[in-house]
């Protein structure tokens, strides 16, 4: 039987509980050893089983008690996904994750983006009616100028008018 095994530590910001335990688990972080084992003569990643053991803390009352809470990855995923969006939208914490990529990055300073624009866009925030007037009239008359080069890769190859 083939057996991977990776430990970890899981940081959860409130306390949070988990499916099957009727214990509130407090804040802090916890050792988290995953253990992925194949059945014998099992080849397909599909017939795989996981298993979680989130080492608890000691209680008070029993302070040398050490204890090991076997739950599913996708109970403890989902525990940790809510620790996540506690005091948080959606779309903040996408946002956050999105602007530590550092590929997005590359294609924000290629694309001409700010974060500000992209903080703005996500936000919700909306632009005054002058804001939304004041770049059209100003790009009318640039309009076939910045659109010269993209034209000109798009019909790289094509035949001209003249020939």
């Amino acid at each position: 039987m083939n057996e991977l095994v990776r430990k970890s530590i899981a940081v959860f910001a409130q306390p949070f509980s988990l499916p099957g335990f009727d214990e509130t688990l407090p804040a802090g972080e916890y050792d988290i050893e995953t253990e992925l084992c194949s059945p014998p003569d099992e080849l397909h990643p599909e017939a795989w089983k996981t298993s979680v053991a989130v080492r608890l803390h000691s209680r008070a009352s029993h302070p040398g008690l050490a204890r090991t809470l076997t739950v599913s990855l996708a109970d403890l995923d989902d525990a940790l996904a809510k620790d996540k969006l506690t005091g948080k939208d959606l779309a903040e914490i996408f946002l956050e994750e999105m602007l530590a990529d550092p590929m997005v990055r590359l294609v924000m300073e290629a694309d001409g983006v700010s974060e500000m624009q992209l903080r703005q866009l996500y936000s919700g925030g909306r632009a005054s009616q002058t804001d939304k007037e004041a770049p059209d009239a100003a790009s009318a008359g640039k309009l076939p100028q910045e659109n010269t080069p993209i034209q000109a890769a798009e019909n790289e190859g094509m035949p001209t008018q003249g020939e």
